[in-house]
């Protein structure tokens, strides 16, 4: 298994970036699906399919206003390849909310529609779902006031409406779209609606899309279907790795059910890491697929060593131990420096804890229903505090009133609307509403160091500083009649079935604000602890993979199970029975995205109920050579 990985040139895969070139003919449109693998270089050649297709169509295209979409995941990799082709027109570069909210913003009564064939749904769902429950309970007052919300919008919608939605931002107010609903609506014209499909087709013969993998099930079939409706005019580019699959709506079988007239190219290089790491890639990946790399001839063998303490072990203590024996390993001083090492957690509570923010984490977490938004930073409930008091704190603590107030209008404060000011006008300062709410809040925070998110939300309210995202307004009883994101109907559970979103959210606010810094730069990428979510498609010399089961506490993932130091469970071995995915699918794509990042050297980490038969079962896997596995106590 060591074995697994030969050395190859930096122009190997010239030939997969020219046929991508071809497949960008208009003339000739051709669909493909691109494997490309970690340090694949897989934007290098989307970047480059694109800057040959503008020398050699730019004009035709710009005279006839169509344009090449590409479809990225995240705004940061917008920018990259907007950066790359230097902003050309030519190209339409968003992320996929962005895009399908672009495709339908002008189809109001199609949307309005749409709307109210699925609201009925919701309700006839939650109806059954409260006869079904106990009366009298949290879930079920929960339930009422969704029905309620819902009865109330589905009569809003009896006559012509128009609709908003902000993809970077919150959607508050009945015309408001969710982030769940633009995505549905989209997919479901693009397959009932020739006339929509028409629209898309003509403004772009092409869709690429980046990270396919990873994007929403539905839409992805719905694009499936329109290629398939009119090959030879239309061509849908995918690019993605299955192995690197994150998240839980994307096609799970994407990578099996290519059409077959599309192209298949695989890029075969890692140009990023050293052969020892492509080595220990390629094995984790082996049982998965069959699409192993090739490493650079003259990158560097690199260095691998798997430290293993038991449970018991003092986390802080060992973790500084596993990077001074790194240092001494590799002869490299930044491994003393924490800020030249990336300490990747397969967990978000295990970062959570090393950086103390653990008690609003885990009481948003005990809900499944908020984890994924949780983990990318986009719940409405957190950005609250997040993206709206954490600056104007830090502003207003900095002395920057200039700061304060820019900050307040890009946040559209209440306070500053041009009604609530002419309301105002006989007051000698129209603006001191505003300064004694800033005032207020900041003192609050300031002279109260255990103060609560909940106390902090009832100045904001007391105040009317900030628009509240519709979780919290139902809360407090102030509910919109709006698309809730946090609170799907998709996502009602029984109270027997764990804890619900609301009551999340309610136990988070009696959490401490003063967690909400590290939060914040946790999922922004800036601190040196992050996550699978947080570093793919990035790359660092240095990178530490902790593994830790018994601080993780999910069920998702189990690093014990993988390695076979805990045994399956009936229920594990019924779903493999079955053909379905188990935690040890998901753990192990978690553990290649992870170990893919480092450049240079990797010290990977874990937390075993039996460090002897850890190591008995690494060396019996043959991912890692005897010496490379090293058992400590601390």
């Amino acid at each position: 298994m060591l074995s697994l990985a030969t050395a190859g040139k930096e122009d190997t895969d010239d030939h997969v970036d020219m046929l991508i070139k071809r497949c960008l003919n208009p003339r000739h449109p051709k669909s493909f699906f691109l494997y490309a693998g970690a340090g694949s270089g897989k934007t290098h050649s989307l970047v480059e399919g694109l800057k040959a297709f503008q020398q050699d169509h730019a004009v035709s295209f710009r005279r006839s206003n169509r344009k090449v979409a590409v479809i990225t995941y995240t705004n940061a990799a917008c920018e990259e390849i907007i950066g790359r082709v230097e902003g050309s027109s030519l190209f339409h570069i968003s992320t996929i909310h962005s895009f399908c909210w672009l495709q339908i913003k002008s189809f109001h009564d199609d949307i309005r529609l749409w709307l109210q064939k699925s609201l009925a749904v919701e309700i006839e769902q939650l109806r059954k779902e409260q006869e079904k429950g106990r009366a009298n309970t949290k879930t079920a007052v929960e339930r009422e006031k969704k029905i309620l919300n819902r009865s109330e919008r589905l009569a809003w919608l009896t006559e012509r409406r128009e609709f908003t939605y902000n993809p970077n931002g919150e959607n508050i107010g009945k015309s408001s779209l969710s982030h769940t609903e633009v995505l549905k609506i989209c997919a479901d014209f693009l397959v009932s609606k020739p006339s929509f499909q028409q629209i898309v087709i003509t403004s772009y013969p092409f869709i690429l899309i980046d990270e396919s993998q990873d994007t929403n099930k539905n839409l992805i079939e719905a694009l499936f279907t329109l290629e398939a409706q009119h090959q030879g005019r239309f061509g849908l580019g995918l690019i993605g790795d299955m192995m690197q699959r994150i998240y839980g709506d994307g096609k799970a079988d994407l990578g099996v059910h290519i059409p077959e007239w599309w192209e298949k190219p695989i890029k075969q290089m890692n140009h990023r890491c050293p052969s020892r790491i492509v080595k220990l890639a390629n094995a984790i990946r082996s049982e998965n697929s069959q699409h192993h790399q090739k490493f650079i001839e003259g990158n560097g063998d690199g260095t691998i060593r798997f430290f293993i303490a038991p449970i018991h072990a003092d986390r802080s203590s060992f973790e500084v131990l596993v990077k001074s024996s790194m240092w001494e390993l590799t002869g490299d001083a930044f491994w003393s420096d924490d800020r030249e090492v990336k300490h990747l957690m397969l967990e978000h509570k295990m970062a959570a804890t090393r950086m103390n923010f653990s008690a609003m984490w885990d009481a948003l977490a005990a809900s499944k229903h908020l984890t994924t938004r949780l983990y990318k930073g986009e719940l409405p409930a957190l950005k609250l505090f997040s993206e709206a008091v954490l600056p104007l704190y830090q502003f207003q603590k900095a002395g920057n009133s200039l700061a304060v107030m820019a900050h307040l209008r890009s946040v559209k404060c209440p306070l500053l609307t041009p009604d609530f000011l002419k309301k105002n006008i006989n007051l000698t300062n129209p603006l001191t509403p505003v300064k004694d709410a800033v005032h207020e809040l900041v003192e609050l925070i300031s002279t109260k160091p255990g103060v609560s998110f909940k106390e902090v939300l009832d100045c904001i309210v007391r105040h009317g500083l900030f628009v509240l995202p519709s979780s919290l307004a139902l809360l407090l009883g102030r509910e919109e009649n709006t698309p809730d994101d946090e609170l799907e109907t998709t996502e009602i559970e029984e109270e027997s079935k764990g804890v619900s979103a609301s009551e999340a959210i309610e136990n988070f606010l009696n959490t401490p604000f003063n967690q909400i810094e590290a939060y914040r730069k946790y999922v922004s990428g800036q601190a040196t602890f992050d996550t699978h979510q947080g570093v793919k498609g990035r790359e660092f010399d240095r990178v530490m993979v902790v593994m830790d089961d018994d601080q993780a506490g999910g069920f998702l993932f189990s690093y014990e199970k993988m390695f076979g130091v805990e045994p399956l469970t009936k229920a594990d071995k019924d779903k493999i029975n079955k053909g379905e995915e188990t935690g040890l699918e998901r753990t192990k794509r978690l553990f290649y995205v992870t170990c893919t990042r480092a450049k240079k050297s990797l010290a990977l980490v874990a937390y075993s109920q039996d460090p002897p038969l850890l190591k008995k079962h690494l060396i019996d896997m043959r991912w890692f050579e005897e010496h490379e596995i090293i058992i400590k106590n601390a």
